[in-house]
């Protein structure tokens, strides 16, 4: 079973990263890809807060969710779409949210991320709670892969967020994460955050990124990859647009928890 993860170098106007988008799922499907994971807020990245806050869409409505459904359908796969900027109940923020889409173009899950970055280091410097309000709920959701769980960028910091999720008796077999790490964040922890939940939760991640200098300047870390339950990296991106892709082997999942039966010894 094919899964694949979408690295973009997202700018501020929607319309041409759709495209890019769109060019890219294409290709993950033409290698054989039953599932697709977009970037952190890959219709737009490195636009300035108004412009984020313009671009919201009401739940259930507007271009950037109608480019998803109709993606997923015409592919026939799963599409985990990233992030989108929706509204929120605070008419002055928004909610980044992850919407995932069946191969039939039908919405199944929608996460909205919770944890939200905060750092301030020389004269870089970033606050999202100044304009998202965050979200409060687990979204894990049921496919032939397995159950799926997801989670958005700064959320990788915080483990007990992937244990919660991965209550038995249904463990997550997969973890979603589309990412839009800063470069200096992202060089320091990005793969040995992703390594640290794949091995603790003994499932495989799948990491699509943002990766590259944005049209306004700003540098995210890139390295989208793929990793299997023992940790390791099955395929990576460092830098650029393109596709990421590995198999999701069902056999080595119910093999590893098996002959390390971790999930099991959990006493907290």
């Amino acid at each position: 079973m094919k899964i694949a993860a979408v690295q973009m170098i997202s700018g501020p106007e929607v319309a041409p990263n759709l495209a890019t988008a769109g060019r890219l799922i294409a290709e993950a499907a033409a290698a054989g890809a039953q599932l697709v994971a977009l970037p952190e807020y890959f219709p737009l990245i490195g636009a300035t807060d108004t412009d984020r806050l313009a671009a919201r869409e009401s739940d259930g409505t507007g271009p950037m969710q109608d480019f998803l459904a109709a993606t997923a359908r015409r592919h026939g796969l799963w599409l985990v779409g990233g992030s989108i900027p929706l509204m929120a109940r605070d008419p002055a923020k928004l909610r980044n949210s992850c919407l995932v889409y069946n191969p039939q173009g039908e919405r199944v899950a929608r996460y909205d991320k919770i944890h939200l970055f905060n750092f301030h280091k020389g004269d870089e410097a970033y606050d999202e709670a100044a304009t998202i309000e965050r979200g409060d709920q687990l979204v894990s959701f049921d496919t032939p892969l397995g159950r799926v769980g997801v989670a958005i960028c700064y959320d990788l910091r915080f483990p007990e967020l992937f244990r919660a999720l991965a209550q038995l008796p249904n463990p997550l077999d997969l973890l979603v994460l589309p990412a839009a790490f800063t470069e200096t964040t992202g060089r320091a922890h990005w793969e040995i955050l992703l390594r640290a939940r794949a091995v603790e939760n003994q499932c495989y991640v799948l990491a699509a990124a943002q990766g590259g200098r944005h049209p306004t300047g700003r540098l995210t870390h890139g390295n989208s990859m793929i990793i299997d339950p023992w940790g390791e990296i099955l395929a990576r991106m460092d830098k650029g647009e393109g596709v990421v892709l590995a198999e999701l082997n069902r056999q080595y999942l119910v093999d590893t928890r098996t002959s390390l039966p971790a999930l099991k010894h959990r006493i907290l």
